[in-house]
């Protein structure tokens, strides 16, 4: 018996990388799975049905169930056909994890709208649609169950770009907090229907990491661990969709090769109050000090 045994899960961006690891692990513990993929290219342009394709006969040849959709997880009406393809094909919708994404990056100062717009939408509104519409899904469920807690999982995909306002990716590190936002909104919604919302912050080799100015860092090794292989994201993704997570919601988990680091929402650093309205002149007095031991925000990708 596998530890998802009977249930259905979502996988979007499963033809590739993170995706294809996650609905690989998701299987092995015995959910069916909905592989969704548009099959564009690194930079979100074209469309091709074989990368989820081959997810799919991968899984089935593994000896685990598998449909493929090939929607667009940021149109509105896609993603409806995303959740009701699960529903349909495998009789019910248990977990949704969201990775569908590419990346376009650029200085601000250079970026056109459509390169700020375009990233933001399939990574952000991406996971919107498709959690809204989940939402949507296990509430009617949930009234027609009898109100009884269905267990549900949302699993979410962000980045430590978001952590750190990333050099050159001011679109998708505004994506990826955003997503952050989404997902604890979405855990609080969840929470009634007795289900789960997770963040996960990989560090890993995707067609992302590999394309961009750090791709050295993620090459996998000759010999030794591996420590950016996908698929060690995947097994916190199997954890979090197993009922070992019941009580794990709203978190922010990071995963990388063996180490696994758990954040917390932002909290208050430093706090002062005025027996008065502020002037310029007594922020400085109180703020000066605590910024003057403060290191200032530094470039490329360390915290």
């Amino acid at each position: 018996m596998g530890l998802l045994d009977g249930r259905v899960a979502i996988v979007t961006g499963a033809g590739r990388g993170l995706g294809r690891a996650e609905a690989i692990e998701l299987a092995s513990l015995g959910a069916s799975v909905v592989v969704n993929d548009l099959g564009s290219g690194f930079d979100g342009t074209g469309a091709a049905e074989q990368p989820a394709n081959e997810t799919v006969a991968e899984i089935r040849d593994a000896g685990g169930s598998a449909l493929a959709h090939f929607g667009d997880v940021a149109d509105w009406d896609q993603a409806q056909d995303l959740v009701r393809t699960a529903v349909d094909g495998f009789g019910s919708l248990d977990i949704l994890v969201n990775n569908a994404g590419f990346i376009r990056d650029g200085m601000i100062q250079k970026m056109g709208e459509a390169q700020f717009d375009d990233v933001v939408r399939v990574h952000l509104k991406g996971h919107f649609c498709t959690i809204r519409h989940t939402l949507a899904h296990w509430r009617e469920r949930w009234k027609a169950e009898g109100e009884e807690p269905l267990g549900g999982r949302l699993i979410s995909t962000s980045s430590e770009a978001f952590l750190i306002g990333a050099l050159g990716s001011a679109n998708y590190s505004a994506a990826k907090a955003g997503i952050s936002s989404l997902t604890l909104s979405a855990a609080r919604e969840a929470l009634r229907f007795g289900c789960t919302a997770n963040t996960v912050v990989p560090r890993a080799r995707t067609r992302m990491t590999m394309g961009g100015a750090a791709s050295t860092l993620f090459e996998k090794p000759k010999a030794g661990f591996d420590t950016f292989a996908p698929e060690h994201v995947a097994k916190l993704v199997g954890w979090l969709a197993s009922p070992y997570a019941d009580r794990v919601s709203g978190e922010l988990i990071q995963v990388w090769g063996k180490e696994v680091v758990v954040y917390e929402t932002p909290r208050r650093a430093f706090e002062v109050v005025n027996d008065q309205a502020w002037s310029v002149e007594e922020l400085e007095g109180r703020l000066g000090p605590f910024f003057a031991d403060r290191e200032p925000v530094v470039d490329g990708f360390g915290m």
